[in-house]
């Protein structure tokens, strides 16, 4: 197998066709397009299979700034810096210009600043549609860079040349390096950790917090992210990695709030990063508590059927509040058990449970990216639902538990027929999946599903975990035969061997033995 040590990263200035560009070597619709220029902030990356070698392409935000202009705004400021990083870190750099527009004068102070860099640079002569903007690719000549490639990225014209132009540049660059069979890199799967949530809620501060680096845009202005970017991470667990990635998704509105298609796509793409992750993080704002908009981002989990862990984050300041609040005597918490005291996080907590009722089985940890409380609260309970995913029921006591809650509560079905179990068998891990079976699967109900899962929980834990039951009827060996009770009407049959018009053969007729009387007295009588 082939290590990978460094990236290749696609630059150049705003709205040239980046992100198509790396759509279309990843062949996937990663990067959102659009026409408005600056759409990309962060640092998109994707790993792939480069001509059977992997490889990591980083997709980055337009340079719209000449040396010594200041940014307009820190979002703006952020994603040049975001870039940056990316020149620093890239072993090969593709610069991604159009045909259309001409050499601009701010293409050339973007290859003044790859130039300076000393790494291999293709250029990309992108929006080449035809012959005729093909050829026109050569006035880039005069940026002082030998390889440039006319392609259209949109319509995937001259983009096998383009590979093969980077594979000798990767090559060139020393990037690629065959191991050998005795040292072959066989890391496990990641897990997967979607962070969640409405807009300005912290979940960009929290990957951050994590990856102890500045690796996505924060900024206190909604709808700052706008494209899911994924951030491996690695922690040190008894002397073992343990490997993550880290999912950071745009904030999810209300779909009657959603301004632009900007918007609306990224709001998709942050439901796709639920569906393809192992645990999702759902992040709440302590100041503003849970909203009718996070019940609907917590159903979208439940749909999927993926494990969840609740983080409240910002409770520092909403603690700082509280203490304020507490100390005019506007606040108070209500007091709880015998000692009378109160204990912030546990109410919180209870009350967090209660409006997401559906979902109560997730634990909530409270947190504060900014000040680092609680994180590693945070990994623990990571840690333990991953740990809840994997584990296995032993049949004997799968079935003598589920035998148990049948007995404890038996319901009936709408007809009022009673579900008989007989057998379970678990059948995957993640999510936990049960097959059952039952005499009818048209008997299993809801309260059949939440009454077992109350059981299983209580046996077995699973805490962040949905449960998914497939009740299933039990095969039968041999089916009963039952009489009809219609009437069936009598039918002459006949011989095969004869027609409907042949008479059937007589009966023998039965000879009456002669009867033993005097004939004189028969005479007599009948005289």
């Amino acid at each position: 197998m082939i290590r990978v040590d460094r990236v290749v990263a696609i630059v150049g200035r705003p709205n040239v066709g980046k992100s198509a560009l790396f759509n279309r070597m990843v062949g996937r619709r990663i990067a959102i397009i659009h026409n408005r220029p600056g759409v990309t902030r962060d640092r998109i990356s994707a790993a792939m299979d480069w001509r059977g070698k992997p490889l990591i392409l980083v997709d980055t935000g337009g340079i719209g700034l000449m040396d010594g202009e200041g940014a307009q705004n820190a979002v703006a400021d952020a994603a040049a810096s975001q870039t940056q990083i990316a020149i620093e870190s890239a072993a090969v750099l593709i610069l991604v210009v159009s045909v259309r527009d001409g050499v601009l004068p701010l293409d050339a102070e973007v290859a003044r600043r790859l130039r300076s860099s000393g790494k291999p640079v293709i250029i990309a002569a992108n929006k080449a549609d035809d012959s005729t903007s093909a050829l026109a690719s050569a006035e880039f000549c005069r940026l002082g860079f030998e390889t440039i490639l006319p392609i259209s990225a949109i319509h995937g014209r001259g983009i096998l040349e383009f590979r093969r132009a980077v594979d000798e540049a990767l090559k060139t660059a020393g990037v690629l390096r065959p191991q050998t069979e005795g040292k072959a890199d066989s890391k496990p799967e990641p897990l997967k950790l979607a962070i969640v949530g409405r807009p300005n809620v912290g979940k960009s501060s929290i990957v951050n917090a994590f990856d102890k680096s500045r690796r996505v845009i924060v900024s206190p202005v909604p709808g700052t992210t706008r494209d899911c970017v994924d951030v491996p991470f690695v922690i040190q667990t008894d002397g073992e990695p343990e490997n993550y990635l880290l999912i950071d998704t745009a904030g999810i509105r209300k779909r009657r709030r959603v301004g632009d298609s900007i918007e609306f796509f990224s709001i998709k793409r942050s439901e796709n990063a639920i569906a393809r992750a192992d645990i999702v993080l759902h992040v709440f704002d302590a100041q503003d508590g849970v909203t009718m908009q996070d019940k609907k981002i917590a159903d979208l989990i439940v749909k999927r059927r993926k494990a969840c862990v609740f983080v409240v984050n910002k409770w520092d300041l909403y603690a700082d509040a509280v203490r304020e609040a507490q100390a005019e005597k506007r606040f108070s918490f209500p007091a709880r058990r015998r000692d009378h005291s109160p204990t912030e996080l546990s109410l919180f907590g209870q009350w967090v449970r209660q409006q997401m009722f559906f979902l109560d089985y997730a634990p909530v940890i409270f947190t504060s990216a900014r000040s680092g409380f609680h994180l590693e609260r945070l990994l623990e309970a990571i840690r333990y639902v991953a740990g809840q995913l994997k584990q296995s029921i032993p049949t004997a006591v799968l079935n003598r538990a589920l035998r148990d809650a049948f007995r404890q509560r038996p319901l009936s079905g709408r007809s009022g027929a009673r579900l008989k179990f007989y057998y379970a068998v678990q059948v995957k891990q993640n999510p936990p999946a049960f097959l059952l079976f039952v005499n009818r699967k048209e008997l299993f109900t809801k309260l059949h599903e939440k009454h077992l899962a109350r059981e299983l929980r209580k046996a077995f834990g699973y805490e962040g975990c949905p449960l998914l039951f497939l009740p299933k009827e039990r095969p039968k060996t041999i089916r009963p035969v039952r009489n009809s009770r219609k009437t069936h009407s009598r039918r002459q049959t006949f011989h095969p061997k004869t027609k409907p018009t042949d008479k059937l053969p007589r009966p023998n007729k039965i000879k009456q033995k002669p009867s033993t009387a005097p004939r004189s007295l028969s005479n007599n009588y009948e005289k």
